[in-house]
């Protein structure tokens, strides 16, 4: 009898954190909304000039490896040369504007990126190159279509695209990637994984053998497919299936609008490939790191890393983060498999 009351008491003390949580999320979702306004207004573009940069950073390794004399005969020669560029140069050299982008579930940096296009677009030129470095192993549908749309603005002004993956771009991020006049990867950067996944568990035993009925009200035949707490049937995991596999279905109509000659029933099976065989494939079409790509393009054109930093307060961000983990928590949410 004793053990019966401590397995009850565990019990309903799990239960009653469950909707405690439950209750603090909504909550927290509730006053994210209402703030959302004010906190999507607060930031600013961070503007960085790489050229400058990349000449600090070897001027500081000559000056630690050479000899005192040897170093002022080069710093005096490099501001000689310095001064002739700088006439040379009295008409603009085109640009190339870096941004960075490193993707997770729900993508929570498209909201920057779209901050930074609106302002990039509104400077650059077809004269100019935008290089995004990706880092995206994808997550939900609607957020990194939205954040491939972003990417789209710029292509659809005439602006070279370059996307660099140095590490990974698979699902929802080779999504991104796509859109790009031309894709650079690493030898092992991992590409592809072309296809749709939606997962959740379901108590419904658990709940059955501890006597606790689920109720689930819905109109619409399909409102609710499959469930966290319910009694899944056969009709709603088809129906499920029927929609993945149509989303899986625009995923590869997408690749192939800016893809073209990409067999994609040979690359749309969910698989990914390093840099090498993606290159082979034709996910990709040259091989380098974004750090030799800019390093090279240093010499002909202004360099410049655009952010957005956003002046959220520590509060906003965790209301944000709150929401975001709320809206991962429902009903068999598909997402693009990475």
């Amino acid at each position: 009898m004793t053990e019966a009351l401590i397995e009850y008491g565990l019990f309903t003390a799990k239960i009653l954190t469950l909707f405690a949580l439950f209750g603090l999320f909504v909550v927290l979702l509730l006053r994210a909304r209402h703030g959302g306004a004010l906190a999507h207004d607060g930031g600013r573009l961070e503007v960085v000039n790489l050229n400058d940069r990349y000449t600090d950073v070897a001027e500081a390794l000559k000056h630690a490896t050479q000899p005192p004399k040897a170093y002022k005969r080069w710093l005096k020669a490099e501001r000689k040369a310095e001064k002739l560029r700088a006439k040379a140069d009295e008409a603009e050299r085109p640009r190339l504007f870096v941004l960075d982008f490193h993707g997770d579930l729900m993508a929570s940096e498209v909201s920057g990126l779209r901050e930074t296009v609106s302002a990039l677009l509104q400077e650059a030129s077809g004269d100019d190159e935008v290089l995004v470095r990706l880092d995206n192993a994808g997550g939900a549908v609607h957020e990194h279509g939205l954040a491939a749309s972003q990417l789209l603005r710029i292509r659809a002004r005439g602006i070279p695209l370059t996307v660099a993956v140095d590490r990974v771009a698979a699902s929802g991020g080779y999504l991104m990637a796509c859109v790009a006049n031309r894709i650079l990867a690493a030898p092992f950067a991992i590409v592809g994984s072309i296809g749709v996944v939606a997962q959740l568990p379901n108590f419904h035993r658990w709940l059955e053998h501890r006597g606790i009925d689920f109720e689930q009200l819905t109109a619409g035949e399909y409102k609710r497919t499959l469930t966290l707490f319910g009694e899944n049937t056969d009709e709603g995991r088809a129906k499920l299936r029927e929609q993945i596999e149509g989303i899986h279905q625009l995923f590869k109509d997408f690749i192939r609008e800016y893809r073209k000659g990409l067999d994609l029933d040979k690359v749309a099976t969910g698989e990914y490939w390093h840099g090498e065989q993606a290159l082979a494939l034709g996910l990709v079409d040259e091989l380098t790191t974004s750090d030799d790509y800019l390093l090279e393009a240093r010499g002909r054109r202004d360099l410049y890393r655009l952010r957005w930093r956003s002046t959220k307060r520590p509060w906003t961000r965790l209301l944000g983060a709150a929401r975001a983990l709320v809206g991962r928590l429902p009903n068999a949410v598909a997402r693009l498999q990475g």
